[in-house]
């Protein structure tokens, strides 16, 4: 059988074939003309090339002629290797050639690995010469100072003397230069033809806005001539690309940063914009609103898409009056004018944006709806309708009983419900009533919710009171199912009143994933705000004073509106209900609640609250510990800046964090500085 790998074998990998059939002295190696052109130059080999196991030849004065000694034979013989029938009778042609002896009587080639597809015969390309300099137009001219009626043309644009000398623009007497010929001529400012340069360091740009030649140059023009660009800030909002230097000048006149490239129909160098995208918010095209200037602007915008540039289009007719952005000036319109396009513009573009964000505004004139109170202490409020409550503490603290009680409040039959010193608001239209716990098993929470229905006087589990033992689910399995019966028990019942969610570690791998963390509380924000309810989250971590650790602890207290610490008084049975967050008001100012176990009622019972004088304790303890943490080392505090410290540690607004201040100095926890009275020191107190 007649095939590419025998020939290959028989012919040395290839290369007695490149012997037979290349007639001129040659090396492998080595470089020498290439006889398929009238070559001038050895830039071509043969060469051996591992990867394939066989012979190459390489031409690198012209790429399309290389290949293997198959291609070789076909650029000979006007044959194409891609093409199956070309092929065979490629090796036909050299089993015939070199009188192989290989049997081709067999009309099946087997071709084991695809030939390289040849480039068809043609002309071999001469090197490119490299171009020549450009040439630099010899000029000279003769300034003079503007005339009143040339700084009159100027200020019917609002272009004053001012920016004219910034953006280096000069009136000429009289301009020289040479045509292309290299003739020698000469432009003159006349009163009726003003001329006009706009100077850089190697050329000069001629205007002359009433001639019939209105643009010329001289010298040598930057090769990517940006006007403007050296009277940029170093950042700004918005950047304009204009068709030309007096629109670049006029939007300057009236605050605004622009440029301008030759001319609106010049390449517009991507290396520049994206330099200056990282200093601009927006960048927009600019240019006339004749035919020229919207087709041109059309394409730029295609060609700058990937670097976010836009256009907009002037409310222009388009004609030689009325077109660019100077004769819109011109026309007695105003920079407030113009900024209202500009919003127009960007109403426009994030038109999507505004419309999903429309029904976020606050309109003060019309206040929403205040969200009931759900869960209070004393009447600060605790829980509310679109918000997180957060329950934390140690292990057997009460935590899961507390909650409960919640629930009992909830569901309750009775105004004599005892709720461990909280109050609750009543379901009165049978709202759902939610109750998802991820760590105790059935039996438990069976033995649980048999307490939270003794405690609310109910004989019968109220049919909108649903609970869920999720222990036996994955943790992104647990948020789902939650998420889904939410919704299904939201329309069911009219809506949710409460949802508690006992142990809300258990729906992320790890509580100190800071990305699962945010996520999962976000998810649970959500909810509350759309259902309308109060989403209780039990998190079973011990609070280090006044913060919670861990992310997901952390992103719970920035979220909740209040966060509430469970926790044991001293070595005693007694659980005692520490706030340590409130949206509006001073955690240390909410009573002390207690409850403990009651043996006759077979449940936790409240045992009122602890006295005020163990609240000031408490306070003053936890603000010793914050002084403690920021005046370390023997540093020293501004007023303002110990006021935004506790703001930092504590999660409370400013008119709290002063509130500690006055205590701090009223217990000498913090002194002022004797050597700088508008410092603070720490103070002398006992640990």
């Amino acid at each position: 059988m007649l095939n590419k790998d025998e020939i290959l074998q028989r012919t040395n990998n290839g290369l007695d074939v490149f012997k037979h059939y290349i007639p001129c002295q040659w090396r492998v190696g080595h470089n020498f003309l290439n006889p398929l052109y009238d070559d001038y130059k050895a830039s071509c080999n043969v060469y051996f090339d591992r990867r394939t196991g066989c012979y190459r030849f390489k031409d690198f004065g012209n790429d399309s002629y290389s290949g293997d000694c198959f291609s070789f034979v076909g650029y000979m013989k006007g044959l194409n290797c891609n093409n199956s029938g070309d092929f065979v009778e490629i090796l036909k042609t050299i089993n015939r050639d070199m009188s192989l002896g290989l049997d081709d009587s067999n009309s099946l080639y087997a071709v084991s690995v695809p030939p390289k597809f040849p480039k068809p015969l043609q002309k071999p390309k001469l090197p490119q010469q490299p171009e020549a300099p450009k040439k630099v137009k010899p000029y000279s001219v003769l300034q003079q100072p503007f005339s009143v009626k040339e700084t009159a043309f100027w200020q019917q644009y609002g272009i004053s003397a001012e920016i004219l000398k910034t953006y280096k623009v000069f009136s000429l007497r009289e301009f020289k230069s040479e045509n292309k010929e290299g003739k020698p001529f000469i432009f003159t400012s006349l009163n009726n033809e003003p001329i006009f340069g706009y100077v850089g360091k190697r050329y000069v740009k001629i205007y002359r806005p009433f001639s019939e030649i209105r643009f010329l140059y001289g010298g040598l023009l930057p090769e990517n001539y940006c006007f403007g660009l050296e009277q940029l800030p170093t950042k700004g909002d918005t950047l304009f690309i204009t068709g030309g230097e007096k629109d670049v000048m006029t939007l300057a006149a009236h605050g605004f940063y622009a440029i301008c490239f030759n001319s609106e129909t010049s390449n517009i160098p991507q290396n520049i914009i994206r330099k200056l995208s990282y200093r601009f918010k927006h960048i927009i095209l600019l240019y006339d609103t004749d035919k020229a200037g919207v087709e041109s602007s059309l394409k730029h915008e295609r060609e700058l898409q990937n670097l976010g540039v836009k256009r907009l289009l002037l409310p222009l007719s388009g004609t030689k009056e009325a077109k660019d952005i100077s004769d819109y000036f011109k026309s007695g319109k105003t920079r407030e004018n113009f900024i209202q396009l500009f919003i127009d513009f960007l109403d426009n573009l994030y038109s999507e944006t505004m419309a999903i964000l429309k029904p976020c505004e606050i309109d003060f004139s019309n206040p929403p709806i205040k969200s009931e109170m759900i869960i209070s202490i004393n009447d600060v409020p605790l829980g509310t309708q679109g918000n997180l409550l957060g329950i934390t503490g140690g292990e057997g603290t009460g935590k899961s009983n507390y909650a409960g009680s919640l629930i009992a409040g909830t569901i309750r039959q009775s105004e004599k419900t005892d709720t461990l010193g909280t109050t609750v608001r009543q379901n009165q239209d049978g709202k759902a009533v939610l109750l998802y716990d991820t760590e105790q098993s059935e039996v438990q929470l069976y033995k649980n919710i048999s307490s939270i229905l003794k405690r609310g006087k109910s004989d019968v589990m109220p049919v909108y009171f649903k609970a869920y033992c999720l222990t036996g689910m994955s943790r992104k399995d647990r948020l789902q199912a939650i998420v889904h019966s939410m919704d299904k028990f939201y329309y069911q019942f009219g809506g949710i009143q409460m949802v508690v969610i006992d142990g809300i570690a258990d729906l992320v791998r790890c509580a100190n994933d800071e990305a699962e963390s945010v996520g999962i509380i976000d998810e649970l924000y959500r909810l509350a705000g759309i259902y309308k309810t109060c989403i209780v989250c039990v998190l079973h971590f011990i609070p280090n004073g006044m913060k919670l650790r861990g992310h997901l602890g952390s992103e719970l207290q920035r979220k909740a509106a209040a966060i509430l610490s469970i926790e044991r008084d001293g070595d005693t049975q007694v659980s005692v209900v520490k706030t340590l967050k409130v949206r509006d008001g001073s955690p240390l100012d909410v009573p002390l609640v207690q409850f403990e176990w009651s043996k006759e009622l077979q449940m936790h019972a409240y045992i009122g609250e602890k006295p005020k004088e163990e609240k000031e304790k408490r306070k003053e303890t936890e603000l010793i510990s914050v002084a403690k943490t920021i005046f370390s080392n023997g540093r020293r505090c501004t007023y303002v800046d110990l006021c935004e410290q506790i703001q930092s540690i504590l999660d409370v607004k400013e008119r709290t964090a002063k509130s500690y201040i006055r205590f701090m100095c009223e217990k000498e926890i913090i002194l002022r500085d004797p050597s700088h009275a508008s410092y603070f020191i720490i103070g002398h107190f006992k640990s």
